[in-house]
Parts: structure tokens; C-alpha cells; sequence
């Protein structure tokens, strides 16, 4: 009766989500590049990244409030973690991302997450000065998320987040919210399947407001000058649909395999279809290769994606402190077109429980 009422409740989550998918996904190829909010869309972590993100059913539970909310549930204690990524190198772009998971009972755990992009000083150029005023001005980006997941069973597990979103340079803002929301589930005789589905960036539509909308001007035959104030359209949010699975091959005592699939069903863009291997030595040592694959992802002409395809990484991972806290240093690259890829860096400590 058990195993019934799991596989039942795993059915009908899916059947959800996937009805979902024809409501944000209408195959209707005129939406694409109509979204605002594309940051959402950036991978902040490092270890999923060298996977071009395609490990959306087995990322750590802190990368897991990017890529599938429910696998948070899988932190035993405490989990901390941060990542600094050179974004499209020679842009001078920096993204960076922290995040803390913490255990708040025996199956509920509670996440926190702060991405945030560095894009330097900015020269200020007008229609009057091309080559710039001498003054500069800053982009401003930050992703909040607050990220809740429990265990179900011992098979499944769900989770939800709530984003919320800032964009704003010095006279012009811009604020809004979304929800992430997924399933996890995890079976074979060592759990060595795991099949994960998540819907993300859902929210309402958001604009612009501030004094950069304003401008003067002065009325017909320059009888008296006033202010005119624009109005700044409202844009959607990149919502998507992500359906992943891996599988872990167990080679030896020492040596392990684990193959990761996701496919990705845009509402403003390609579908994505992405795949990822990891290779272990004693889970200690890691080498991480990715590949991204879109519609016309090898048309320099016809491509909508930054990315060329090919992403690789490495990593490693010590025990310390005897109840199975870990901690982890890892790197990652993923080719573009144009600049010269995107390389990240980063570390995470797991704190297991004390005995």
C-alpha cells in the first residue's frame, strides 16, 4: 500500500507539471528573445556548470536551489557554499553566488541564496558626448532566493522557491518576484537512478520606473518647457520546464561513473537538450565534461545561445572531522561564442550530522 501511494503520488506531481509545460511552452517561435529577467537563466555554481547544467537530478543541494529546488532536501546538517564566475571572459562581467542550507528538522530543509553581477564602471556617453561625459555608472543585478524542500519517502522529495529580483543603474530600477518549484525521486538498489522535474521563473510581468523615463522638453513653438515622462513596457520572465535523470555506474570499489540528462522546454527560446558524465576516484577526485545542444547551436548566423556546446571541470573533496562533513574546491569552464568562455571557480563545505 505504501509503495502504492509513492508511485501514485509521483505520478500525479508529474502530470502536473507536465500539463505546465504546454501552458509556458506554446511552440510559438515568435516569443523568442521577448523575455527580460535573462539573468535568471545564468548557472551561478560551479560544479553544474561543468556540466553545462544537465545534472538537474543530482547537483548538491545548495546548486540544487538553481537547478532543482527538491534535491535541498538532501543536506544532513548544514551545507555553505560560493562560487566566482568570470562570465563571457574579457566582457568584465563577474557573477558571484553564495548560498547556506540548513536542517530544520528530520525531513524539512531551509535554503538561502544571493546572486549578484559585477559589471565594473560603465562610461556615460550621450547623444551629445559619443566618447563619454568623464563620469561612470553601475549595473546593478541580485537574485534572492529563499528555498524550502522536505522528504516525502525515502524516494521522494519536493521543494519550492521564492526569487526576488533587482535591476537598476542610477536613475532607473526595476523589482519583481518568481517561484521555483520541483520534484526529486530516487530509486534502484542503491539509489543509483534518480529522475528530477522542475518549473522555474514563474511570475508576473515587470517594468521599469525612475527619473531615467523622464526627459525635458519644450512645447510647440517653444512657447514653455516642460518634463515628459516615457512609459516603460512591461516584460516577462524566461519561465521554463526542465526534466532530468542520471544513472550511477559503479565500476569498481574505488572508480564510479555517473551519467546526467536534461532537456529543457523554453517559453522565449530553443528547447535544450543537455548531457553531462562525472568520473570519481575514491570520491575524492573529479573530472566533469558537459555538453549543451539547442537548434542551430552550430549556425555562428542563426544561434541564440552564448554558449558553443562544451563545458569541462574538475574538482576535489576531503573528509574532516569524523561524522562525514566534507569539504570541496571545484572548477569549471564552458566554451562561448564570441568572447573566450566562462570560468568558474569555487568551494563548498557539508557539515554531516554529529553523532
Amino acid at each position: 500500500m505504501t509503495n502504492f501511494y509513492k508511485r501514485t503520488s509521483l505520478a500525479s506531481i508529474t502530470f502536473c507539471f507536465i500539463l505546465s509545460v504546454s501552458a509556458l511552452y506554446a511552440g510559438n517561435p515568435d516569443r523568442a528573445g521577448s523575455a527580460g529577467g535573462l539573468q535568471l537563466l545564468i548557472n551561478p555554481w560551479v560544479r553544474s556548470g561543468a556540466f553545462s547544467g544537465a545534472n538537474m537530478a543530482d547537483a548538491t543541494p545548495i546548486e540544487s536551489m538553481y537547478t532543482n529546488v527538491a534535491g535541498l532536501a538532501f543536506v544532513e546538517q548544514t551545507e555553505v557554499g560560493f562560487t566566482y564566475t568570470n562570465y563571457l571572459s574579457g566582457a568584465d562581467v563577474g557573477v558571484n553566488s553564495v548560498a547556506l542550507a540548513q536542517r530544520v528538522g528530520e525531513t524539512s530543509v531551509l535554503g538561502l541564496s544571493i546572486v549578484a553581477m559585477d559589471f565594473g564602471d560603465i562610461r556615460r556617453t550621450t547623444t551629445s558626448t559619443p566618447d563619454g561625459d568623464g563620469t561612470f555608472f553601475n549595473v546593478n543585478m541580485v537574485n534572492l532566493g529563499l528555498s524550502y524542500a522536505k522528504a516525502f519517502s525515502n524516494s521522494i522529495y519536493g521543494g519550492i522557491t521564492l526569487k526576488i529580483l533587482s535591476e537598476s543603474v542610477a536613475d532607473l530600477s526595476s523589482s519583481g518576484v518568481a517561484i521555483d518549484a520541483g520534484i526529486k525521486y530516487v530509486t534502484g538498489e542503491r539509489d543509483q537512478i534518480k529522475f528530477g522535474i522542475a518549473l522555474k521563473n514563474v511570475g508576473p510581468a515587470m517594468s521599469f520606473e525612475g527619473d531615467g523615463l523622464s526627459f525635458e522638453t519644450t512645447a510647440p513653438e517653444n512657447q514653455f518647457a516642460f518634463t515628459s515622462e516615457l512609459r516603460s513596457a512591461e516584460y516577462e520572465l524566461p519561465s521554463l520546464v526542465t526534466i532530468g535523470f542520471s544513472y550511477d555506474f559503479l565500476l569498481s570499489e574505488d572508480h564510479f561513473l555517473t551519467a546526467h540528462g536534461t532537456f529543457i522546454a523554453n517559453s522565449f527560446s530553443n528547447d535544450n537538450y543537455l548531457f553531462g558524465l562525472e568520473y570519481s576516484f575514491l570520491r575524492k577526485f573529479y573530472l566533469r565534461g558537459g555538453y549543451h545542444y539547442e537548434e542551430n547551436i552550430f549556425s555562428d548566423d542563426e544561434r541564440r545561445y552564448v554558449y558553443t556546446g562544451l563545458s569541462a571541470g574538475a574538482g576535489v573533496e576531503f573528509e574532516f572531522g569524523g561524522n562525514g562533513s566534507r569539504i570541496s574546491v571545484d572548477y569549471a569552464y564552458r566554451a562561448t561564442m564570441p568572447f573566450d568562455g566562462s570560468h568558474s571557480i569555487g568551494a563548498r563545505i557539508h557539515l554531516g550530522r554529529a553523532n
